[in-house]
């Protein structure tokens, strides 16, 4: 459902006029009625004329049939985390289509073939409540592990029903932590209290529809009676409170996210709340022997020193709440090498770096007053995952992977340096006359901007090879090798070459690569993936007639873009939950959370800029197109599909080719069990197939 802005909401004579100016230029407004009776026939309509071509074109059942083989496979590496005593796994296979929710021991878990004890079968409950429950998570309460919070998504939505479940009795507590479907907030404070940030009703979500009002809620008294400890002002993003704990202390803290990247952060005392003297867009990290932990986005000048953007510092946590300066420097960036992420075990930190878009995990022990570092490197264009990370002891899990190999699972003491490998999983495509190589294209303004190219050894470079190019560019979100079973037997096997792009907007070199493409520079993003393609064609890897594009949400924004710059530049374009329609983005849904990355349209100036590579503003009736495929979900609370919806109507009102598919459940991910996703890769291969392999 639409949610216009509270700013908006000034009177009923503006929202009544506003509306009225906004359906006399957008037509097609009335698609943005999400479930409204007109809309859906629509979506019906054009599911009914696209899936048939897309269906019985050559190769789709065989990707369909073997994405689902993998998906279900009883080979793929059941990830886990641990809570207690217990490793816990969200496993799904063709008998437990909507998942089972399980656990084992580790010893148990060493064994090729765990013995697995159900917790919560997810089938079972959707069929005794007639609901099409998608698992959605569990906040565990710690140290005990005997209580924890689910979450239930309705069709795979970001907004959840909340219940708290006792996993000694492996059975919802009857009197417990209850909350409806909203996009809720609760953490644990204690056995009987929680953090709680809901939709408590009118005005109490910011305009981007997250809770803007902290409460604490006691055991045993209604919502209602919950005490408010916060409330963020309207036009924030979202308000957010929880506690850390380790060491013996804890640390009760609140977060209010001003926009997506600058927030305020306070320590919770009995008094009242304490403010971090932090730059407003530092990253808090946690704390560890008696320090906080945080991160740089920006350069920070104390005095006469400056902290460089993209560091990692640390300062005694008492002295910080008192609004001391005095922080050493635990990671300092490089041109090419990057911070991903940081996690914190008992004793040491795990820094998860990007060494030219290769993995390397950094580990940072306390030696007196100092931190001494070890490395575990991969590969070059290798990738470790680090996961299972918790603040009583150093071991944790970590994945090993890159383009042609498959995922290994390590647990790792970061204490001792041990290594056991746990698990692997199978190659799902053969991968010996393969090679994956990192290339480099100049942007328009100079920038050598990066690409991975996967590819057969024996190629020729021709301009005939049918080549599909990934994207995503926003966000800080970096683009990394990676296996792929679909891509392998679905693209590569066949002679395909595969392309991902690690263009600016990306966090692949920090922030600041991140920050060079935001706002009124959002379209050097467009630039770099535009290069790229260039590149590739200069090259003679492809031709415009063998070349496809593909990308999500940001980077379906970003697909749609630049097949309305440059719609000879490319084949086919596969846009899957995107943005398109940049005047109404923040109104629609969680649009409004955005405004940090791409600017306020109701600002003259900022609109501006942004209907320069507005795909629904742009789009013409005398230029030829390529026959877009636009996928997106009707349970998609997130990227509203109003935006692929309008799309498609424009682009069919001007007589162009264009293709649709909206699966009516999955939210974001576009899928909710592994059927739909087999069905939706399949659809999009098939596309592939019939643009750039016939």
């Amino acid at each position: 459902m639409t949610k216009l802005r509270n700013a908006l909401l000034g009177g009923c004579m503006v929202l009544i006029s506003a509306l009225s100016l906004a359906e006399e230029s957008d037509p097609y407004l009335w698609l943005e009625e999400v479930t409204g009776e007109k809309a859906l026939a629509w979506v019906k309509e054009q599911n009914a004329a696209s899936q048939p071509i897309l269906e019985q074109a050559e190769g789709y059942q065989a990707v369909k049939d073997m994405t689902l083989k993998v998906l279900n496979s009883k080979d793929k590496i059941p990830y886990a985390s641990r809570h207690g005593v217990y490793l816990y796994n969200f496993w799904r296979d063709a008998k437990h289509v909507r998942g089972l929710y399980r656990r084992t021991t580790l010893e148990d878990y060493r064994k090729d073939a765990p013995q697995w004890e159900t917790v919560l079968d997810l089938d079972a409950l959707a069929k005794k409540e007639d609901e099409n429950w998608v698992f959605k998570g569990a906040y565990y309460l710690e140290p005990d592990n005997d209580r924890c919070l689910i979450n239930l998504s309705r069709g795979g939505a970001d907004a959840t029903v909340v219940r708290e479940f006792d996993l000694t009795k492996k059975a919802f507590v009857e009197d417990g932590f209850q909350l409806p479907e909203a996009k809720s907030n609760v953490t644990w404070r204690d056995r009987n209290s929680v953090f709680v940030g809901t939709d408590f009703g009118p005005n109490s979500l910011t305009q981007s529809g997250y809770p803007r009002i902290v409460k604490i809620w006691h055991r045993g008294t209604p919502l209602s009676e919950a005490k408010t400890i916060f409330e963020a002002d309207a036009t924030h993003v979202y308000a957010y409170a929880g506690r850390m704990q380790r060491e013996g202390i804890h640390y009760d803290y609140l977060i209010d996210a001003i926009s997506f990247y600058k927030k305020h952060l306070y320590i919770l005392t009995g008094e009242g709340k304490t403010k971090l003297d932090l730059p407003v867009d530092a990253e808090w990290q946690g704390f560890i022997k008696g320090q906080f932990i945080v991160e740089l986005k920006s350069d920070w000048t104390i005095g006469d020193k400056t902290y460089k953007q993209g560091s990692l510092i640390a300062q005694n946590a008492k002295k910080m709440i008192q609004g001391e300066k005095a922080y050493s420097v635990l990671f300092s960036p490089e041109p090419h090498l990057a911070l991903s992420s940081v996690q914190l075990t008992q004793n040491t930190i795990l820094l998860n770096l990007l060494d030219n878009i290769s993995g390397k995990l950094v580990i940072l022990s306390k030696d007196g007053d100092q931190w001494k570092s070890s490395t575990l490197k991969t590969e070059p264009n290798g990738l470790i995952s680090v996961f299972d990370v918790h603040d009583d002891s150093d071991d944790f899990f970590y994945i090993y992977t890159s383009f042609l190999t498959p995922s290994s699972l390590f647990r790792y003491n970061a204490a001792t340096s041990k290594s056991e490998k746990l698990k692997a999983s199978p190659a799902y495509f053969n991968s010996e006359n393969l090679v994956a190589e990192q290339w480099f294209a100049t942007s328009k303004d100079g920038t050598k901007v990066p690409y991975f190219i996967v590819h057969a050894k024996d190629w020729k470079l021709d301009g005939t090879n049918p080549t599909l190019l990934y994207g995503y560019g926003g966000f800080e979100v970096s683009m990394k090798p990676g296996y792929s079973a679909t891509k392998g037997f679905a693209w590569l096997s066949k002679g395909g070459v595969y392309v991902l792009s690690n263009i600016r907007g990306g966090g692949e070199f920090g922030p600041k690569w991140h920050q060079s493409a935001l706002l009124k520079n959002k379209h050097k993003s467009y630039e770099d993936f535009i290069a790229i393609a260039e590149d590739l064609i200069a090259r003679k890897v492809t031709s415009k007639q063998k070349l496809g594009i593909m990308g999500g949400s940001n980077g379906g924004l970003l697909v749609g873009a630049v097949s309305m710059m440059r719609p000879d530049l490319f084949k086919a374009v596969i846009c899957q939950v995107p943005l398109l329609d940049m005047k109404r983005y923040d109104k629609l849904l969680a649009g409004a959370s955005w405004v940090a990355e791409y600017g306020d349209p109701d600002d003259p100036e900022m609109w501006d800029y942004l209907k320069t590579y507005s795909p629904y503003h742009n789009l013409k009736k005398e230029t030829t197109y390529p026959r877009i495929l636009f996928a997106t979900s009707t349970r998609d609370d997130r990227v509203h599909p109003g935006h692929a919806r309008k799309m498609v109507a424009r682009m069919k009102e001007y007589g162009h080719p264009v293709l649709y598919f909206e699966n009516m459940e999955g939210g974001h991910a576009g899928a909710a069990n592994n059927e739909q996703r087999a069905h939706m890769i399949a659809l999009e291969y098939a596309y592939l197939y019939l643009e750039l392999m016939n």
